[in-house]
């Protein structure tokens, strides 16, 4: 004759706890598998029905109906002093810590969990644990935006932020900076297009091919880009670049966005502005060229074309950039939306 359940009654409190810890998907399985047991006990299932259902035993069966019938839920729950007894006390722990939080002093700039253990003489999988329970990550690093020394900053961040969200009447806003250096790669094997299953495939080695750079200007209210390449970066190029734009722009007032590069400000820049009533020149504070919105299309750009690009020659590389700049002024352009506000980083870095 198979066991069956004896009476015990659960009380409304109890039954709605272990239906909780039965059907949650976090709760550790053997608190899912005892809350089970008990709840098919007061359902005056047969212990066959309870065995074949749970894949257990009488034994386990049993010894979980006695403990919930000695001490109700806290029955359940383990005994104090069960397990094995941990070969690392909190003295080792804190040594974890500490060197994990400290600066190598062999030559590396950071730590591993490999290396952590070598030095103290601890298994890699506890270091592991461990530093998972204190949310340390040897292996990550964050970026921040730093405060900007620029005794200025909070002036010329308003007149920028002010420019780029009520721009002047009659006037336009440009934002002109240089992609420097901008390699045009070609593979030492034809590339493996793209199929099912499989990505685009490059061999890992590379020849160059020259290099170039771009000047561009993005219009902060329309978001169409006018630009140019060249072979170098320097005071002629830039100059040259300024007269197109002013050419391009003659019956406008320009406003013209430019950080803090050393040509930017070269006297004979200087000189020839002198002469130009319409232009007025905006250098972003010290260390705040994210203030430059020209910097997002660059992204745009790096995303679009240079990245895990092939190119055979440095004048193929020159087409396709000017192609494609082209294309996005005919079918792509648009104002980007200034919609963060600058005083919360400030404030969070003062």
């Amino acid at each position: 004759m198979p066991f069956t359940a004896s009476e015990f009654c659960l009380t409304k409190e109890e039954e709605e706890e272990l239906l909780i810890i039965s059907r949650s998907t976090k709760a550790e399985y053997r608190m899912v598998f005892r809350a089970k047991i008990i709840l098919m006990l007061d359902e005056k299932k047969h212990y066959s029905e309870i065995k074949s259902e749970l894949s257990t035993n009488d034994v386990a069966i049993a010894k979980w109906k006695k403990r919930f019938q000695k001490d109700r839920l806290n029955g359940l729950l383990d005994l104090r002093g069960r397990g094995k007894v941990p070969k690392y006390n909190k003295y080792d722990e804190s040594r974890i810590i500490n060197i994990t939080c400290s600066k190598p002093q062999d030559g590396h700039s950071t730590w591993s969990q490999k290396r952590i253990g070598e030095q103290l003489g601890i298994s890699q999988s506890t270091v592991c644990r461990i530093l998972k329970r204190a949310d340390l990550k040897p292996h990550k690093t964050e970026y921040w935006c730093g405060k900007s020394k620029d005794p200025e900053f909070e002036s010329k961040m308003v007149t920028i932020i002010g420019l780029y969200m009520d721009p002047p009447e009659n006037a336009l806003v440009l934002c002109i900076d240089e992609k420097t250096q901008i390699q045009a790669l070609d593979r030492t094997q034809p590339e493996l297009p793209m199929r099912q299953g499989n990505p685009k495939r490059l061999t890992s080695t590379y020849k160059r091919n020259g290099t170039t750079s771009l000047i561009a200007a993005l219009s902060v209210t329309v978001g169409d880009v006018t630009a140019q390449t060249m072979d170098s970066n320097n005071t002629d190029n830039f100059l040259s670049f300024l007269k197109k734009i002013d050419r391009k722009y003659r019956n406008k007032h320009l406003h013209i966005i430019v950080d803090n590069l050393s040509i930017h400000k070269n006297e004979r820049v200087k000189e020839w502005l002198s002469h130009k009533r319409k232009i007025t020149m905006h250098y972003t504070p010290t260390y705040s060229s994210w203030l430059n919105l020209i910097e997002v299309w660059f992204g745009i750009l790096t995303k679009d074309v240079l990245k895990n690009a092939v190119w055979h020659s440095k004048d193929q590389m020159v087409k396709q950039i000017l192609e494609y700049i082209k294309k996005y002024n005919e079918k792509k352009s648009k104002p980007f939306i200034w919609t963060y506000d600058p005083f919360k980083l400030y404030n969070k870095v003062s």
